[in-house]
């Protein structure tokens, strides 16, 4: 299963790279696909991760196929072959 991955903004700048296409053997859910992209990229987990929540949602959208994970399964959402998945990050201020 190959899988698209694209970074904007300063998540693109966190994480050193704009694109990534990754195989995997089998689903696998955006959870699981935060969780390893934060392991291989330190500097992405610092910007992409709530630190209180240890949730990426407060800090991006997370778009599937141009969808929010909110209106699809969340982090729970399962990826299949060929899907693309955009973090987009939310500016905070006030």
């Amino acid at each position: 299963m190959a899988v698209t991955v694209k970074f904007i903004g300063s998540l693109r700048h966190a994480s050193g790279v704009r694109e990534l296409a990754l195989d995997y053997k089998e689903r696998i859910s955006i959870g699981e696909l935060v969780k390893e992209l934060t392991n291989e990229l330190p500097e992405l987990k610092r910007s992409l991760i709530d630190p209180q929540l240890e949730d990426p949602r407060p800090n991006a959208l997370i778009l599937v196929n141009g969808r929010e994970i909110s209106v699809l399964n969340g982090l729970e959402t399962k990826l299949k072959d060929g899907d693309e998945i955009v973090f987009i990050p939310v500016v905070h201020g006030g």
